[in-house]
């Protein structure tokens, strides 16, 4: 199979992801998965929770189940929503641990800053 072969392959799979985390590409979808991770909730719980209007939470929220993060499932008049993939919470971990690190670095660049004042004051 030649480069331009794999590519082709590995595009549809690259655009799949891409919709998973554009999915995940706004603070309110972000939250929705953390709380959906502790147990699975009622669309009136989770506009509750995010202080919006049902139609900006059931927008949200098909959003995630259109690229299968969530599902749902009808009970009388209300809709509840779970996680289906759990290990998303993984990628949750990696970004905190860029932005950990990002900080540090931030921290440290701050602090070089403030020595190199210091000693050019003296």
């Amino acid at each position: 199979m030649g480069a331009t072969d794999r590519f082709r392959k590995s595009l549809s799979t690259v655009k799949a992801r891409a919709a998973v985390y554009k999915a995940l590409g706004h603070p309110t979808r972000l939250f929705i998965v953390e709380e959906l991770s502790r147990g699975e909730r009622c669309v009136c719980e989770l506009t509750a929770m995010v202080g919006a209007d049902v139609s900006t939470v059931s927008k949200h929220l098909s959003v995630l189940r259109a690229v299968g993060l969530v599902e749902d499932e009808k009970r009388g008049a209300q809709v509840f929503y779970r996680l289906l993939v759990p290990c998303v919470l993984t990628s949750f971990s990696c970004i905190d641990a860029v932005l950990g690190d990002r900080a540090a670095k931030a921290r440290g660049t701050a602090r070089s800053l403030a020595a190199a004042r210091a000693v050019t004051i003296t």
